[in-house]
């Protein structure tokens, strides 16, 4: 426990840069225990690299176009997904690098995807405006998600694995179900595309993001709208839950993000110091602090009780779109337009 509090009030210092890609970078992902994350790129490869030393330990070759959504099947790590503007995906061992399926059947780019979390079916969601589920075994498609009329750019499975939400240009969110492929609700009121979505812990609630400059908090199983957050005067970009779901926050391209309490709605605190629009935002697993990676070229750190600003991360020569925790919060990848990963710790 002391060293934990003790990572509680240290500083992140940077720990190795990354000069992952010849071109540009598209996301990052960490595997569970955090000793090994991903990157894909505009070079049509994901790459896998040693956390500790940096070292790049695979090179996961084979799309004919842009990686851009890349996943490990967490909790286990052993396998990797990677989506592509060829209009398909591609699992891979996370241990050899072998190629263990090409899925096929999305008429344009995927965008974005996910394991389930039992790392049995993959969703994949597309600019055609479906998304699917591939059984990760065999690689075959078990159903097509259809309803949406609009390119789908996020997709959450719940904790538990039996239901997705989908979230599209379309303004709305789908919940549908895993076994079946059938549509439950469409979860419509935004009034502009949605740019993401999550599923609280419990899987009782999601929330929605859209460019209407709104966040809102959903029942999963009536399909109800519980509350419309606003505050925001630019598009909201991104959103998360804490671990346990009590708060949320979103990312504007406002340049700030909003800590909000789930059950009243209340805005908590206000992050302001960033000067550019936040693209990315996410809670430490502990639930104590945020990070929010900006086009100013910087992260920033945040108490999630207070709203205090605990510390810049600079050094970024260009936009960062990626920021992601380790499942131990004592690590952070960012990702960004300057063609570097880098490994922050404390």
């Amino acid at each position: 426990h002391r060293e934990a509090e003790s990572n509680e009030a240290q500083n992140f210092y940077l720990f190795k840069i990354l000069r992952a890609h010849i071109l540009p970078l598209t996301n990052c992902a960490f595997n569970k225990s955090g000793d090994r994350f991903i990157t894909g790129s505009y070079d049509r490869t994901c790459k896998v690299w040693n956390t500790m030393t940096g070292e790049e330990m695979l090179t996961l070759e084979g799309h004919k176009n842009v990686v851009y959504a890349i996943a490990f099947n967490n909790p286990f790590g052993d396998k990797i997904v990677t989506g592509s503007f060829d209009k398909t995906a591609k699992i891979w061992s996370a241990e050899t690098g072998e190629l263990l399926h090409t899925l096929r059947g999305h008429a344009t780019e995927i965008v974005c995807l996910s394991f389930d979390p039992h790392g049995q079916v993959v969703a994949t969601g597309s600019m055609d405006s479906t998304a699917k589920l591939w059984d990760v075994e065999r690689g075959v498609e078990l159903c097509t998600l259809i309803g949406h009329t609009a390119e789908i750019v996020s997709l959450n499975f719940n904790t538990e694995g039996d239901k997705i939400i989908t979230g599209s240009f379309d303004h709305t969110t789908k919940v549908w179900e895993v076994a079946t492929g059938r549509c439950i609700h469409t979860l419509a009121g935004h009034r502009g595309e949605i740019s993401s979505t999550q599923f609280d812990f419990s899987g009782d609630l999601c929330i929605t993001g859209s460019i209407d400059r709104t966040c809102k908090i959903w029942n999963v199983d009536t399909g109800a709208c519980i509350n419309t957050l606003r505050g925001h005067n630019d598009e909201i970009l991104d959103v998360a839950f804490s671990c346990t779901g009590a708060r949320l926050v979103t990312a504007s391209a406002d340049g700030t993000a909003r800590v909000y309490n789930t059950m009243t709605g209340a805005c908590q605190a206000i992050l302001i110091g960033h000067e550019g629009e936040i693209s990315k935002v996410a809670f430490n697993p502990q639930g104590t602090k945020i990070v929010t990676a900006s086009s100013d070229r910087t992260c920033r750190l945040w108490d999630a009780e207070s709203g205090d600003c605990l510390q810049v991360l600079e050094g970024h020569t260009d936009e960062i779109f990626s920021a992601a925790f380790n499942y131990e919060g004592d690590t952070i990848i960012t990702g960004s337009k300057d063609n570097t990963c880098r490994i922050w710790k404390c």
